[in-house]
């Protein structure tokens, strides 16, 4: 089938779209590569989708109102895969405006694509930071998440509600799913892998927040990726067990799912970069420092509802992942 993929040139964007690709669909990329972190690299994951003549790329940002009515017009995708946003956290604290025009100016042009022109289902990046400053772990989509803690995760939680209202006015299937700490080979430059690999090699010392007292549920880049293909094969319906007077808040009356794609094996921070000195054969110069705002000490995902809907559960060890992105970060910058 034809399937538009936003932010292709993503990090998520890329993996996803060669999966597409590599099983018989076309694709339909859209990015439009602006310079948050390095576009050579983001102009490097194209090339790698370039050379299928299934893929075809447009050059758009998805705030572009009318370009992107124009693009769904002339495509007409039978679904869509929204992976395009303005990323992080601390970003957000001194940038707010990207995020509003990015994550909510243009999700609205991507539902409203997706609702004039008949996509049979809509799956969309939402983020683990919604769960803001909740304690009860593992973080469930049953949970409140009315307490973000960064305009970024509000950014998020405004696009699960978005949908939902498009899924309840118009019958739209819309999926959101919560990514937990990606990592991996073509990863994004601006995450704590890719930062202390770089400074790891350059013989410089790593900045560790909340003084190393941080866990996360790292989840390595294959298997979000099987999570988003397994979810954008399974439309969203109405749940015929939900309860509006006890309502839970990933499910509905409307075609409209939330799910988590976490590894559900939180890892303390230290014994993350325990595993990458292990890769690089060098031990990190380590720099202590107090929790940065927007952060939180812990993320941790239950993917049961994932499991129960495409029967896939994140499992990738940390060992396995860690050391394939440093075999990768090692010939892409050998190659530079």
């Amino acid at each position: 089938m034809k399937i538009l993929v936003t932010g292709a040139a993503g990090f998520i964007g890329m993996h996803t779209s060669q999966r597409l690709l590599a099983r018989g669909d076309e694709v339909v990329g859209i990015d439009n590569l602006n310079d948050y972190y390095d576009v050579c690299l983001k102009q490097a994951r194209l090339e790698r989708l370039r050379g299928d003549a299934r893929f075809t790329f447009h050059k758009l940002d998805v705030a572009d109102r009318c370009g992107v009515a124009e693009l769904f017009a002339k495509e007409r995708p039978a679904r869509v895969i929204h992976l395009a946003a303005q990323a992080g956290v601390r970003y957000s604290i001194t940038n707010p405006h990207a995020y509003i025009d990015a994550n909510l100016q243009g999700f609205i042009n991507i539902l409203e694509g997706c609702r004039h022109h008949g996509v049979e289902h809509l799956a969309f990046a939402s983020s683990s930071s919604v769960y803001g400053g909740n304690t009860a772990a593992p973080f469930a989509e049953r949970h409140n998440v009315d307490h973000p803690i960064s305009l970024y995760a509000a950014t998020k939680k405004a696009n699960e509600l978005m949908a939902h209202a498009y899924s309840h006015l118009f019958r739209l299937p819309t999926t959101g799913l919560r990514f937990f700490t990606v990592y991996g080979p073509w990863g994004r430059p601006d995450m704590a892998l890719f930062l202390f690999a770089k400074a790891i090699l350059a013989g410089k010392p790593i900045d560790i927040f909340n003084h190393g007292q941080m866990v996360r549920d790292f989840t390595y880049i294959d298997d979000i990726v099987e999570g988003v293909i397994r979810v954008i094969d399974k439309p969203a319906t109405p749940d015929p067990q939900y309860d509006p007077a006890a309502p839970d808040p990933a499910t509905s009356n409307a075609p409209y799912r939330i799910f988590n794609i976490g590894n559900n094996q939180p890892v303390p921070l230290m014994d993350f970069i325990a595993a990458l000195e292990r890769a690089l054969g060098v031990t990190a110069q380590k720099n202590f420092l107090p929790m940065q705002p927007g952060d939180v000490p812990l993320t941790a995902a239950s993917t049961d509802a994932l499991d129960a809907w495409v029967g896939f559960k994140p499992n990738t060890p940390i060992t396995a992942g860690v050391a394939k992105f440093v075999a990768w970060y090692r010939e892409y910058y050998a190659a530079k």
